[in-house]
């Protein structure tokens, strides 16, 4: 790895799903870059309603992309996903033909409210005990959730094997995340047994180079499904991800 600064500051938390779509987007794409953990919701010092962070960001969320050169600053995973295969061009993911990439575009903005609601109704109720989620949200996020899942396995992933077709795409980054993180080999939390397409699409997400490396955070922490975790294995297994990560970075072909 070179030894010049990357060009790339992320900040956030492994644990996080949208920062690891962000990871596993620039790992596969090589691309080093610099993580400083941020805890989403913490005033303290390394928090993400700091001060100083909240000027880099004012909405005070993770992800956030800053560049090494200049001051530009990007919140929202979906939007620096965007970003950066516009800057580096990298049409295989997120194509130069206008409806190939409007296609990615309307699965980005459908994730939000319903993808996504996979770790509100399963993942951060077991995790974040803070919230105090509503039993009822939870009830209906997992509603939303299994209608989504419902989507892909009738639709989407009936009619080609990734999310916006024949190839690999930002949404499929994207989504995985969210999904994947539900496996038997990482938090056990839901039956993906009558989703068949779904299944297949799972397994071929993990052949994506970069989905191990930006999974350990999961693999540590694992099956979650009768006990939550500790905050001291939540601890630990950020920790071994950044281990990991570093390995990773240091990994990377020279610039």
């Amino acid at each position: 790895m070179s030894t010049t600064s990357p060009p790339y500051i992320l900040y956030g938390v492994p644990f996080s799903q949208p920062v690891r779509a962000v990871m596993w987007l620039l790992l596969h794409k090589q691309v080093p870059f610099e993580m400083v953990l941020i805890n989403p919701g913490s005033k303290g010092s390394s928090g993400s309603r700091h001060p100083l962070f909240l000027e880099k960001n004012p909405a005070g969320t993770i992800p956030t992309l800053e560049e090494s050169e200049g001051d530009f600053v990007l919140g929202e995973a979906h939007a620096i996903l965007c970003y950066l295969a516009n800057k580096h061009g990298w049409t295989d993911l997120y194509p130069a033909d206008y409806q190939a990439r409007a296609r990615i575009d309307a699965y980005l903005n459908y994730h939000h409210r319903n993808i996504r609601e996979a770790s509100v109704g399963l993942v951060a109720p077991k995790i974040r005990k803070d919230l105090d989620i509503p039993e009822a949200a939870q009830r209906a996020a997992q509603a939303t959730l299994h209608n989504a899942l419902n989507a892909f396995e009738s639709g989407w992933l009936k009619r080609h094997p990734y999310l916006t077709g024949q190839n690999l795409s930002l949404a499929d980054f994207a989504a995985y995340v969210e999904i994947g993180q539900l496996q038997p080999e990482f938090t056990h939390i839901y039956d993906f047994s009558p989703f068949p397409n779904v299944q297949r699409w799972l397994n071929l997400m993990k052949q994506v180079s970069g989905h191990d490396e930006v999974h350990v955070v999961l693999s540590e922490l694992g099956d979650i499904s009768d006990q939550p975790p500790s905050m001291d294995q939540i601890k630990q297994a950020n920790r071994a991800a950044l281990a990991q990560l570093k390995n990773s970075l240091a990994a990377l072909p020279v610039r």
